[in-house]
């Protein structure tokens, strides 16, 4: 090989040599750069009192509302929200008067499964007193605990040689309802799936007086309840009975039956007495 070849060869390698030299000189490497989304602050979510809640009573859904603030700012004890929290705590018994915007704590509530809860959700002097119920007459299953409601006496009475009639009337009014079959937690059930389950039983408060009334009322004829309205006040209404006669006119009330007529002589008097 020749010193000429050489040469050039040399001189090529050195030309490339600072080309790249000169290359990377006019575009330094730029460091790759990663977008860094802001950090948002962490919360967390509490309940509070939407309006005055009394102590005895059955929590519901819309007496709570939520409280969003960062962790620090928590009260101890609040009840933290989520969805199986808040279905959890409906039909729980509040133990605390809770103004508006006051934090719900877990030592304010009894839950349902807790020991004692029955006894505690009842009033001084009252009893725990239950009745069978079907989709009709216990409202298609949409009577929760807490809820108050009317049981209406439905029965039918015949006398001899005279035609059969249907009667009703309310034998008690603004019943508190304690259960619906074992739960006592609204709307909550403790395990399993209820999906579309229909009550059997309801519990309702009642004194010893109510309570002999239901038991004579049971065996007459057949209950149903009716709701009461969350705004109606706590008095009992007087109500009088219904019969075929004021509902239908196709059947018209039954005759008054004549009983028997004895005559009755005092001395000069005489009496004629009717017994019906």
């Amino acid at each position: 090989m020749s010193l000429r070849v050489v040469i050039i060869g040399l001189m090529m390698v050195t030309a490339l040599a600072l080309g790249l030299i000169g290359f990377q000189i006019a575009n330094p490497t730029r460091p790759t750069t990663t977008a860094v989304a802001p950090l948002v602050p962490l919360t967390v979510t509490y309940l509070v009192a939407a309006h005055p809640v009394s102590p005895g009573t059955l929590a519901r859904s819309d007496d709570f509302t939520l409280r969003t603030v960062t962790p620090e700012k928590v009260p101890s004890d609040a009840v933290i929200s989520s969805d199986e929290v808040r279905a959890g705590l409906r039909g729980a018994l509040v133990r605390t008067y809770l103004d508006t915007g006051k934090p719900l704590l877990n030592s304010d509530l009894m839950r349902p499964r807790d020991r004692g809860f029955l006894a505690a959700v009842l009033s001084p002097g009252t009893r725990a007193v239950s009745i069978a119920v079907d989709p009709v007459s216990g409202v298609g299953g949409l009577i929760w605990p807490g809820d108050h409601v009317d049981v209406i006496l439905t029965q039918e009475t015949q006398q001899a040689g005279q035609r059969s009639a249907v009667t009703s009337e309310a034998v008690l009014s603004n019943m508190r309802i304690i259960a619906v079959d074992q739960d006592m937690a609204q709307g909550a059930p403790s395990s399993g799936n209820t999906a579309g389950k229909l009550a059997a039983t309801v519990t309702l408060q009642a004194t010893t007086d109510q309570a002999e009334r239901l038991a004579v009322a049971s065996r007459l004829g057949r209950l149903s309840l009716a709701i009461r309205s969350a705004a109606d006040d706590e008095k009992t209404e007087t109500t009088h009975a219904v019969t075929n006669a004021d509902v239908s006119t196709v059947r018209p009330p039954m005759a008054t039956p004549v009983g028997a007529r004895v005559q009755v002589i005092q001395g000069d008097q005489r009496n004629e007495v009717n017994f019906r």
